[in-house]
């Protein structure tokens, strides 16, 4: 037995969530589930369909993209899991996908206004849109640059990657995160979610008021304050 078998399944499990979600078409997107004890992830491999992944089939490998146990390629997007990874020591899991409303709010290059409360109970401000990446970003290590584009629009916004655990990468699409892969998955469905509601709510009403302030603080605290009372004990 494998001492990553864990992650394995984890990310497995995870992985088959997205298609399921309705997240992702064909191959598109990737789910990764680490170990911080072992400094390692599993991670999808690249372009393998979903119907033909099993848990031996996810790649392992550690925070500076080597691979340590796998015979297939990891996805595409490895080195920016790992450069998340490395930077963000309080993750588990990370989530990309390619879903529809998310990714057509990247593309025009847009912050996702907070407008309603489903919304507040996720986040207390936009869901942030990092810019597109620069030329020479692009000529560059791509996969590992695009892991400084989501950190360096973090930093620019003053934002906190433990409380705002999803992002837009401009032209591209988003990535979310969380303590494990089945919280990073999570996010990714529910940052889909508020991106529909979103775009609906500015065609619907094209100058429609956001949140305000109030409501956002209520909603946002009973789920995450310190004394949040929704759910069970």
């Amino acid at each position: 037995m494998s001492k990553y078998e864990h992650i394995q399944q984890a990310a497995y499990e995870a992985n088959m969530q997205l298609p399921k979600l309705g997240l992702v078409l064909f191959t598109f997107g990737n789910v990764s589930a680490a170990d911080r004890s072992l400094g390692a992830f599993a991670i999808k491999p690249s372009g393998v369909p979903y119907d033909e992944l099993s848990p031996a089939k996810m790649v392992i490998v550690d925070f500076e993209s080597n691979i340590v146990e796998g015979t297939l390629r990891p996805s595409s997007d490895t080195k920016t899991h790992a450069l998340l990874y490395k930077h963000w020591e309080n993750i588990g899991g990370i989530s990309h996908t390619h879903s529809m409303y998310a990714t057509a709010w990247a593309q025009a290059q847009r912050d996702i206004p907070i407008y309603g409360t489903t919304h507040a109970d996720h986040n207390t401000v936009d869901i942030p849109c990092a810019s597109p990446m620069s030329d020479e970003m692009i000529g560059g290590d791509y996969e590992y640059e695009t892991g400084f584009q989501i950190i360096n629009c973090f930093k620019e916004k003053n934002l906190s990657y433990e409380e705002i655990q999803m992002i837009l990468v401009g032209n591209h699409a988003p990535f979310t995160w969380g303590k494990n892969a089945e919280k990073a998955v999570y996010n990714s469905a529910v940052l889909e979610n508020i991106a529909q509601m979103a775009y609906l709510t500015e065609h619907i009403k094209a100058d429609a008021l956001r949140l305000k302030d109030a409501l956002i603080k209520k909603h946002y605290e009973r789920k995450h304050g310190p004394d949040s009372y929704y759910g069970q004990d």
